[in-house]
């Protein structure tokens, strides 16, 4: 899920504060609670993961959907000197964007 799919499943804007993630987190929850309407709060819990964990709006803003696993020691700030990755993984992603 992209940043902006996650900003209009909530209701916020991409920008939105920690309280304004949280207000919108809650007031969806109670309109769409897991036992009547497990998709739509699966949708809800993963765009509030996204948007509320910095980490995680960086990976989105760079890879979209999922994180390439090559890049994984970089987002997270692990250094794996084994699972070095060159430039042209990074060139491939910056050209498919």
């Amino acid at each position: 899920m992209d940043l902006e799919l996650a900003a209009s499943v909530l209701g916020v804007s991409v920008a939105a504060s920690a309280d304004e993630l949280r207000a919108a987190y809650l007031r969806k929850v109670r309109e769409h609670p897991p036992e009547r309407a497990p998709h739509e709060f699966e949708r809800v819990r993963d765009a509030y993961a996204i948007l509320s964990d910095p980490d995680r709006r960086i990976e989105a803003r760079l890879f979209g959907v999922r994180a390439d696993p090559r890049f994984a020691s970089l987002l997270d700030g692990q250094r794996n000197p084994r699972e070095h990755v060159g430039p042209e993984p990074w060139l491939d992603v910056l050209k498919r964007h």
